[in-house]
């Protein structure tokens, strides 16, 4: 009877084993545009920025165990060489310069290996290639707008997205989405009218903040087609959590035929007169 009750329990524990190994592994699932429950990595990249984040964060993680693996081989080499029964003499040794300069030389080369990726993104991310297209956003307290300037017979329109409560996912979906086109350099030229706000896509790779008297401009370019969610990074009032972005990249045809739908749908403006000029 105990032996069996003792195969029930080994039983039992290698499930529950079993369990946690696999909530782990998706655990670490990311999701495409939108969170994944239990999620613990980044999305899955759509942007070349995007994959640059991921890698270097991937590297720095690395990094920090092996060097945590490191110190802990240390702390463990001095505790059973140096303690009191195996080394009942301790050393009286000050100074060693070798470990002095190795333990300066050591964090200052990490430190240059960290910094080589890391200003090579931030290179890339500022830089200013010429827009494909070019969207104003404007924060509002507490819902965005989107102004698409003239493009020809095209273009010239603005719109308002709020939380739709009703779709999916859950306090991210809108009631207008931001479309552009797949495989084209996109700039977003980002302001508020209230408060501070900050645009984000998390699939993107960045986001940008939303100033009241201040035109910041960011930009990307999707390399696949879908739908991609984010939502306000900056604590901005009472409704923060209910002012999400929507953003669905489409092809060019797609795009084109939205842009003269968008045109008769939303109320026209003064030929997008409010953008400032973009390359």
């Amino acid at each position: 009877m105990r032996t069996t009750q003792v195969q029930h329990r080994s039983s039992w524990g290698l499930a529950a084993l079993g369990a946690l190994l696999g909530s782990s592994s998706s655990a670490l699932a990311a999701g495409i545009g939108q969170p994944e429950p239990w999620q613990m990595s980044r999305q899955i990249p759509v942007t070349a920025e995007a994959a640059d984040l991921l890698n270097f964060e991937h590297g720095l993680h690395w990094l920090a165990f092996a060097i945590s693996v490191f110190v802990l081989g240390l702390i463990l080499y001095c505790v059973f060489k140096f303690n009191e029964k195996t080394n009942p003499t301790p050393s009286r040794t000050t100074h060693n310069t070798m470990i002095e300069v190795a333990w300066t030389i050591i964090p200052v080369l990490i430190l240059v290996a960290v910094a080589i990726p890391s200003f090579r993104t931030l290179r890339t991310q500022l830089s200013d290639p010429k827009a494909d297209v070019v969207v104003k956003v404007v924060g509002h307290a507490w819902y965005w707008s989107y102004v698409y300037p003239a493009e020809g017979d095209k273009g010239g329109f603005t719109f308002d997205a709020n939380v739709d409560e009703e779709q999916q996912p859950k306090l991210l979906a809108t009631d207008n989405d931001m479309v552009v086109p797949v495989g084209k350099i996109v700039k977003v030229q980002v302001t508020s009218d209230d408060v501070i706000h900050s645009w984000a896509i998390p699939s993107f790779g960045g986001k940008i903040d939303a100033i009241p008297g201040r035109l910041n401009q960011w930009w990307f370019k999707a390399d696949r087609e879908g739908t991609y969610h984010g939502q306000c990074s900056e604590l901005c009032g009472a409704r923060h959590a209910y002012m999400p972005i929507t953003v669905r990249v489409v092809s060019e045809q797609a795009y084109a035929e939205w842009l003269t739908e968008a045109k008769t749908k939303y109320a026209a403006i003064d030929n997008g007169a409010r953008l400032a000029d973009a390359r």
